[in-house]
């Protein structure tokens, strides 16, 4: 047997260049690059073995949670056929990654983390920034790493990492196990040199399956929907992951039968396809919530049925509401008690177009999704047309930005009253432009977000919404942007606060305390005096980025105008007046409130809560 003898980090990373995958007998490299930031623990060995080894490209970030979003959404837009590996160094690079983890793998998107590690050898401990633990001298920082990622392993010896690697391919291109997956690397390990076998730097191509779903299954499936009266679709991020929004618009066209989207699946349909109601849930349209509601069949395909995105315990009142469930991983198949369809979302709908041939809703039923997308698109536009303030509402700020983009264009956002207002709002006209991660929901993404969207595809427009607390958070990686001449437009909504969660906070009678950017009064000790002086586009502009600053709808329409005429990234920052709201309709998510209180506002919210919460329901009827 040939081998190598090169350090575990020069093998991992000659590795790593030769993956591939393939669906549909479509091609690509697996790996685009890897990110990180050098530091203690890693630049002496994966750092060494990057800079020996170009063909593998190195991107610098500048935060180390960021890099795993911008890793994460570059893996989401690829439809999870491609991705970044991440590396830090060990200690707080490598715990700023946690974060990052847990974004992958609650969205179910493959990203490869590279934590420098502490030594295996141990004879130098306590090394810096090494965690000790009186129970355990095999415990690092990275254990923490385990709960949130599919695959974790420790490589303590050279010969550990052929075995590590193959499992960890295995996981990162299987669509029903994907997610984070982290190989801990202790620093002295990583430049110990072994004889690796000459095989495992081949090319490699990881064939990525299109499941069909069982005969018997597919059969009750369709019988199902035969008997069904109102059934409806629930289209979630599986529909595009499996690239299946062309059979889903075949299948809803064919049937008649009404889909609603959630915050991933949103643009598995095109917003003015006829059996479209749009967002489903919480944030959902009223169409959607009031079909979900009398629905006697739900066909959730390719959506884990969240709560939030889909109010999944309150929205399906039919006493006889059955499920049907598409999906190819086998824990979401079986949710509500459905009937499990495991299976390639897209496989599984062309079988169920050739199975209902000639069913159709009765004209009744189709009457009415057409009346309440009708009475939809007239709401929309009152919405984006209030000519309200300034400041301008968010509405029309959306408004004004979905009217310009163009069809390709992609809007990414991912926290905030943003993500509620956008998944109503928002036009989608192409599977791939609407980008928003809500499986965390997590504050910060939305600009490294926004550059592993442009990376995947730099053909798009791409256009972050971000509001100003999570700017606040996380806008270092417009620094990413400019060194890299990857031109990213972001929109700015500066409501001084926390406009989301304090909208909440008033529902639940806590009056939005502490949500808002003021100064702490000094004779009351609260934070309630007058708003803070941010200037977002004096910071965000000395970041790099071209800003233009707007206040009406006319001042948006030429910024967004500059924008595009722009090669660089661009900030537009806008007041936003965030008692402006975007309504909530048909739905309701359960809050706890306080059970008691000397606030009449919380005694209120408890009493309204009280009735609300006995509309959850389990579902156990199969």
């Amino acid at each position: 047997m040939k081998t190598r003898r090169i350090t575990t980090a020069q093998a991992l990373v000659a590795f790593l260049e030769k993956q591939y995958v393939e669906r549909d007998g479509i091609e690509q490299q697996f790996f685009a690059g890897v990110w990180g930031i050098f530091g203690h623990g890693i630049i002496a060995g994966v750092g060494q073995a990057l800079h020996q080894h170009p063909d593998l490209r190195y991107y610098l970030c500048r935060n180390e949670q960021a890099m795993v979003h911008t890793a994460t959404a570059f893996a989401k837009m690829n439809n999870r056929l491609r991705a970044f590996a991440c590396t830090s160094s060990i200690g707080p690079g490598a715990t700023n990654m946690i974060t990052g983890a847990a974004t992958a793998t609650i969205n179910r998107l493959p990203v490869l983390l590279l934590p420098g590690d502490i030594f295996a050898r141990r004879n130098v401990a306590p090394v810096l920034q090494q965690l000790e633990s009186e129970r355990s001298q095999d415990v690092s920082v990275n254990d923490c790493f385990k709960p949130v990622s599919r695959y974790w392993d420790r490589i303590n010896r050279p010969d550990q990492l052929p075995f590590s690697l193959m499992e960890a391919m295995r996981v990162l291109t299987s669509p029903a196990q994907t997610g984070a997956v982290t190989l801990a690397l202790p620093q002295d390990v990583q430049a110990e040199a072994w004889d690796f076998p000459e095989e495992l730097f081949e090319k490699r191509v990881w064939h990525v399956a299109r499941q069909p779903a069982e005969r018997a299954m597919l059969k009750r499936a369709a019988r199902m929907i035969l008997s069904a009266k109102k059934p409806m679709i629930i289209a979630g991020g599986g529909v595009i992951y499996s690239e299946a929004a062309d059979a889903l618009a075949r299948f809803a066209s064919q049937t008649g039968i009404p889909v609603g989207e959630t915050q991933a699946g949103k643009g598995s349909l095109s917003f003015d396809h006829p059996q479209n109601l749009e967002a489903i849930g919480v944030t959902g349209t009223p169409g959607a919530n009031i079909i979900a509601r009398e629905a006697d069949l739900v066909i959730a395909i390719g959506t884990r049925l969240s709560d939030f995105t889909t109010a999944s315990k309150t929205a399906f009142q039919n006493p006889d509401v059955r499920f049907i469930n598409i999906n190819i991983n086998e824990l979401d198949a079986h949710k509500h008690a459905g009937l499990p369809l495991v299976a390639d979302a897209r496989t599984a709908i062309e079988e169920l177009i050739a199975a209902l041939t000639g069913h159709r809703v009765d004209n009744d039923y189709s009457s009415r999704i057409a009346a309440l997308k009708q009475q939809w698109e007239t709401e929309v536009e009152r919405l984006f047309n209030l000519h309200h303030g300034p400041p301008i509402s968010q509405g029309e700020v959306i408004g004004v930005v979905n009217n310009f983009s163009r069809p390709e264009d992609v809007v990414v956002c991912a926290a905030g009253s943003l993500p509620g207002d956008l998944h109503k709002l928002w036009r989608t006209r192409n599977p791939k432009g609407y980008h928003l991660e809500y499986g965390y929901s997590c504050m910060g993404y939305e600009i490294a977000g926004g550059l592993g969207v442009k990376m995947a595809d730099p053909s798009r427009e791409v256009y972050v919404m971000v509001g100003d607390g999570s700017y606040l958070m996380m806008s270092q990686e417009v620094v990413t942007s400019i060194a890299e001449g990857v031109k990213l437009t972001i929109v700015i909504h500066d409501n001084h606060g926390f406009s989301s969660i304090g909208g909440l906070s008033q529902s639940v009678g806590s009056a939005g305390f502490g949500t808002d950017y003021k100064y702490r009064q000094a004779d009351t000790g609260r934070l309630d005096g007058e708003y803070l002086p941010v200037d977002f586009a004096a910071n965000v502009a000395s970041l790099g980025a071209h800003t233009i600053r707007a206040t009406t709808r006319e001042e948006l329409q030429s910024a967004l105008e500059e924008a595009r005429r722009q090669d660089r990234t661009t900030a537009i920052v806008i007041e936003v007046d965030k008692e402006a709201r975007v309504p909530g309709y048909e739905s309701w998510w359960d809050v706890p409130i306080a059970e008691v209180s000397e606030v009449e506002a919380v005694k209120q919210a408890r009493a309204e809560y009280e009735k609300r919460v006995k509309d959850e329901r389990h579902f156990l009827k199969g």
